[in-house]
C-alpha cells in the first residue's frame, strides 16, 4: 500500500480560524488583522508583544482608499502575503495595480509592500500607512474594554516613534525604505511605477522597552524562508519524528500539528536554550503550566526535549513562599505568566499560581519523560522540584487532611475554579446548581495518583526503594478512598467533584475520561463509564462533550458546559485505550477519534481550542466557538496523543523495553514512524491494524506487542 504523504514535509501552517481575521504567530508575539492586512482601530486587532498591544492601528491606503482584498497566501504560521489591488477607478470594473503586503512576525513586524503595474503606461500612486499604539493589556483588548489613549508620537531621525503615555516604559519605532514622508501617525509615499514595472518598500516595526530597542530576529532584505523564525521551525522539523500514514486526513492533521507546535515554540529568555510552547493564539501567547505540560506530554513522540525544557522552566518559577495575592505556595507550580501592563490588577503579579492540577501534572510529566529517554542528569536535577510538588500536595493542596487535593481561591482576585475547566460557571451539579468550595475535582485526584506512582518509579530507578514503597502505599490509599468517595453507583459515573461539605457534585462530565487516562479507575467502574460515555448525551458526533446534554447546566455554546475540547476528547480516547480489554472501549475510542478528525477536516486541518457541542445530527459540520484560540497548543498536540494511543506506544528506555500494542483503525491503513528518538536510539516503527514491525532496536531490548 502506498503512503499518501509525510509529516515532515514543511507544509505551511494555515492562519487564523475564521474568514475575516488573519492571525500570525511566532513564539510570544502575534499579529491579528483583517484580510487586507489592516489593523483597525476599535477592534481586537493588533500586534502584540509581551502581552501588550504595541500596534492598535496599521492601515494601508492606496490613493486615499482601502485596497481591495483578493486573497491571503500563508507562508508559515509567522508569515503571510496579503494580495490586494487598487480599487478600480470610477466607471471601471478592473484595476491594473497589484498590491502585495508580505508580513513576517518575530519580536516585531517586518512588512514589504510591493506595487506591480500591469498597465502599459506609468501610474502615479499615493501610499499612506497609518500607525498608532494604545499599549493596552492583552486581557483588556480581549474583553473589549480598552480605555487607553493613543500613543505619544514623534519623528526622530526619519523614524516614527510611538511611546506609551505616562511612564513610557513601552514603545515602538517604525522605519521604512523608499524615502517616505514621515509624520506623527503616518508614513507617506508618492511614487511613479513604470509600465509593467514594480516598486517596493520595506517597513520594520521594532518594539522598545525603557527606550531601548528590542532586538528583532530578522534583517532588512532577508527572504522569509531564510529568516530566524524559518530557521527555528526548520530545526524543529529536523529533530522531530517523521510520521507517514495511508490516511490522507490524518496526514494533513498531523502535518498541521507539527507546523503549529513549531510556531508556538518559545525559547527561555535566560539564554539556557530551553524550549516550551505558548498556550495558544491569539490570547494566550505565554507559558501556561497546565497547557504547556499537557502539550509536552502529548508531543513526546515528536520530541522529548520539549518536555524537559518545559519542566526546567516551571521548576525555575516554582513557588517558594506563601502569597495570597498571587496564590503562590511553597512547591506549587505556576498557572500562568503574564507581562502585560494590567498583570498586577488581573493576576496580582506577573506570575499567578491558582490551579489545583498543574503541580501533580508536573511530577507526572517528569516520570513520563524518564520513560521516554530523557537525559538522566536532567531528570535527577528535577527530583527536588518533584518532591517539593508532592509536599505541596500534602501540606497545601490537601486542605483538610482527607487525602484529596482541593482548591479555594485565597482572595476575590483569584480564579473561582482552578481545574482545567476554570470558567466562573464551570462547576455545577446535575441540577445545574453551583458547588461551594473547597472543591476536590475527580481528575485532580487521578493526576495525584499517577504522580505518586511516577515518583515511586523514579525512586526505584535512583536507588531509594523505601521511598518508592511509601509512595506506592500512598497512591493505593488515595485510589481506595477515591473509589469510596467519588463513585456514584446509581448514576454509574464518578462525581465531577466533592464540594466543601464533601458532598458529591453529581454531574456527568468529560472529566471522568481523565480518570481513565491516569488509571485511578477500577476495571469495574471503567466498564460502566464506557457505557455512559458512549451515549448521545456525551458523544456529539465530533468528539466528547464537556457536559452531558441531560445536565442542568448544559449549553452547547458555553465554554465548558457542553462544548467539545479536542485535547479533552484525546485524553478520554487515551483513557479508553488504557482499558482496551473491556467491552466497548476500542469501539468508542474509534468513534470519538473519527468524529474529532472529521471536525479537524471541517476546520481546514487544524483543531481549534474548542467548538460548540451541538449534535452532528443537527448540523453537518462543527459550529465554531467565537473566541476559540487557533492555533492552540494542546488542541494542536491532541492528534499526537490519538496516534500514540492507537499504536499502544509505551517506551521504557531505562529498562530497555518498548511496548507497541497497536490497535489501529482500519481507515488509517499503514502508519510509519521514522527517527523516533528513545534516549540514544533512533527507532523505526511500522504498524497496520494489530501488526507491528520495528527496526533499530538492539538485541538486548525487549519488544512487547499486543500479542504478547
Amino acid at each position: 500500500m502506498t503512503a499518501s504523504g509525510g509529516f515532515n514535509t514543511g507544509a505551511p501552517a494555515q492562519i487564523g480560524s475564521g474568514a475575516e481575521n488573519v492571525t500570525l504567530v511566532e513564539g510570544a508575539t502575534f499579529c491579528l488583522s483583517d484580510r487586507r492586512g489592516d489593523v483597525l482601530l476599535g477592534t481586537s486587532h493588533g500586534l502584540f508583544f509581551r502581552d501588550a498591544r504595541v500596534l492598535s492601528r496599521w492601515e494601508l491606503r492606496v490613493d486615499g482608499q482601502a485596497p481591495e482584498s483578493l486573497s491571503v497566501e500563508p507562508t508559515e504560521a509567522f508569515a503571510a502575503q496579503f494580495i490586494l489591488r487598487r480599487a478600480p477607478r470610477a466607471g471601471r470594473a478592473d484595476s491594473t495595480l497589484l498590491v502585495v503586503r508580505e508580513r513576517l512576525i518575530a519580536d516585531g513586524l517586518r512588512e514589504t509592500i510591493s506595487l506591480h503595474n500591469l498597465d502599459d503606461e506609468s501610474t502615479v500612486v499615493s501610499l499612506e500607512l497609518h500607525a498608532d499604539a494604545d499599549f493596552a493589556d492583552l486581557f483588556e483588548v480581549k474583553a473589549g474594554r480598552v480605555a487607553v489613549p493613543g500613543a505619544d508620537m514623534a519623528v526622530v531621525d526619519g523614524e516614527l516613534v510611538l511611546r506609551e503615555p505616562g511612564d513610557q516604559v513601552r514603545g515602538l519605532t517604525v522605519a521604512a525604505t523608499g524615502d517616505p514622508i514621515v509624520l506623527p501617525g503616518s508614513l507617506n509615499w508618492r511614487v511613479v511605477v513604470p509600465p509593467r514595472g514594480r516598486w517596493q518598500t520595506e517597513i520594520v516595526v521594532q518594539p522598545t522597552w525603557a527606550n531601548q530597542k528590542i532586538t528583532t530576529r530578522f534583517t532588512r532584505g532577508e527572504d522569509v524562508h531564510s529568516s530566524a523564525p524559518a530557521r527555528k521551525i526548520k530545526a524543529w522539523r529536523s529533530t522531530a519524528t517523521t510520521v507517514v500514514t495511508d490516511y490522507p486526513l490524518l496526514t494533513q492533521v498531523l502535518r498541521q500539528t507539527e507546523s503549529d507546535l513549531g510556531a508556538l515554540l518559545m525559547h527561555d529568555e535566560t539564554g539556557r536554550g530551553r524550549s516550551f510552547v505558548a498556550a495558544g493564539a491569539p490570547w494566550f501567547m505565554t507559558l501556561f503550566g497546565r497547557d504547556s505540560i499537557l502539550t509536552a506530554w502529548m508531543a513526546l513522540p515528536l520530541e522529548v526535549g520539549l518536555s524537559i525544557g518545559t519542566l526546567q522552566r516551571l521548576a525555575d518559577l516554582q513557588g517558594r513562599r506563601v502569597d495570597p495575592i498571587t496564590e503562590e505556595e511553597p512547591g506549587r507550580i505556576m498557572h500562568e505568566i503574564r507581562r502585560g501592563p494590567a498583570s498586577d490588577d488581573v493576576l496580582g503579579g506577573s506570575i499567578y499560581y491558582g490551579s489545583i492540577d498543574v503541580t501533580p501534572l508536573f511530577v507526572m510529566l517528569l516520570a513520563e519523560s524518564w520513560r521516554w529517554g530523557a537525559d538522566e542528569s536532567a531528570v535527577r536535577s528535577l527530583l527536588p522540584a518533584a518532591d517539593a510538588a508532592l509536599a505541596w500536595a500534602e501540606r497545601y493542596g490537601d486542605r483538610d487532611g482527607d487525602g484529596f487535593i482541593e482548591y479555594q481561591r485565597a482572595t476575590d482576585r483569584g480564579l473561582i475554579n482552578q481545574g482545567w475547566k476554570d470558567s466562573f460557571n464551570a462547576l455545577a451539579d446535575a441540577a445545574g446548581r453551583a458547588a461551594d468550595p473547597p472543591i476536590a475535582l475527580c481528575e485532580a485526584q487521578g493526576y495525584l495518583y499517577a504522580a505518586l506512582l511516577g515518583r515511586a518509579e523514579l525512586a526505584d530507578a535512583f536507588g531509594d526503594a523505601a521511598a518508592a514503597a511509601l509512595l506506592r502505599e500512598r497512591a493505593q490509599t488515595l485510589r481506595r478512598e477515591f473509589h469510596n468517595a467519588f463513585w456514584l453507583p446509581e448514576q454509574g459515573w464518578y462525581a465531577f467533584a466533592l464540594d466543601g461539605r464533601k458532598r458529591p457534585v453529581d454531574a456527568l462530565t468529560s472529566n471522568v475520561g481523565h480518570c481513565l487516562w491516569t488509571g485511578i479507575a477500577s476495571d469495574e467502574h471503567a466498564a460502566v463509564l464506557i457505557e455512559r460515555l458512549s451515549g448521545l448525551e456525551m458523544d456529539s458526533g465530533f468528539g466528547l462533550r464537556t457536559l452531558a446534554t441531560t445536565m442542568g447546566a448544559y449549553n452547547p455554546m458555553s465554554y465548558h458546559n457542553g462544548s467539545v475540547w479536542p485535547h479533552d476528547t484525546a485524553i478520554a480516547v487515551a483513557g479508553l485505550l488504557r482499558y482496551r480489554h473491556l467491552p466497548g472501549a476500542v469501539a468508542l475510542a474509534e468513534r470519538l477519534t473519527t468524529g474529532l478528525l472529521d471536525a479537524a477536516e471541517a476546520f481546514g486541518g487544524r483543531l481549534p481550542e474548542l467548538f460548540c457541542g451541538f449534535p452532528r445530527s443537527q448540523f453537518r459540520t462543527p459550529v465554531p466557538y467565537p473566541t476559540s484560540c487557533s492555533p492552540q497548543a494542546w488542541a494542536s498536540a491532541a492528534p499526537l496523543l490519538l496516534l500514540r494511543s492507537f499504536l499502544g506506544l509505551d517506551p521504557d528506555v531505562p529498562h530497555r523495553r518498548l511496548s507497541v500494542a497497536a490497535q489501529l483503525p482500519a481507515a488509517w491503513g499503514r502508519v510509519v514512524l521514522t527517527d523516533l528518538r528513545l534516549g540514544n536510539l533512533t527507532v523505526h516503527i511500522e504498524a497496520e491494524g494489530q501488526q507491528v514491525k520495528t527496526q533499530g532496536l538492539p538485541a538486548d531490548w525487549e519488544l512487547l506487542t499486543g500479542s504478547d
